[in-house]
């Protein structure tokens, strides 16, 4: 199954990014492969974690998929978590964790680690999507860091 994990520092505060993330309604301007999502639910929990259901589709020449998802905004603890419903994978797990750090110039910056573990339910739609997917999950945490850089403005890192 394939795996991606990253960590990225990034010169935006940790509740700036999981405000960027949580954003689902925006990923079709700027997340590679994503040309439609619709939140179908939206429910606030008592413990403080919204929980949405949400379509998403991916377009990639002729071929064009929608999966379904739960996806778990935890802002208390900055992070969230994507779990799978239905659609064409027989797994997908995708975890987004937002860990504030401080500079020395003041400015806030945080560490943006991404995990994304999948598997297509079909052996034809894994060869003939895999590497495309690959690719673009690879480059998924860089399209969040340049959206962050286009909506809060692009800040320069102190050297350490």
């Amino acid at each position: 199954m394939p795996k991606f994990s990253s960590k990225r520092r990034v010169d935006h505060s940790a509740s700036e990014m999981f405000d960027l993330v949580a954003d689902v309604e925006r990923y079709p301007e700027f997340v590679p492969l994503c040309s439609a999502l619709k939140v179908r639910q939206r429910l606030a929990k008592p413990d403080g974690t919204e929980v949405l259901v949400a379509d998403m589709t991916v377009s990639f020449k002729l071929v064009k998929e929608t999966f379904t998802s739960r996806v778990t905004l935890d802002r208390a603890n900055l992070k969230i978590l994507v779990e799978y419903l239905q659609g064409p994978f027989s797994n997908l797990e995708n975890r987004w964790t937002f860990e504030p750090k401080s500079q020395q110039d003041g400015n806030d910056v945080c560490d943006v680690g991404f995990f994304l573990a999948y598997e297509f339910r079909s052996r034809m739609l894994a060869l003939l999507m895999g590497s495309m997917f690959d690719a673009a999950f690879a480059r998924f945490s860089i399209a969040f860091e340049k959206r962050a850089d286009a909506i809060y403005g692009r800040r320069k890192l102190a050297s350490s």
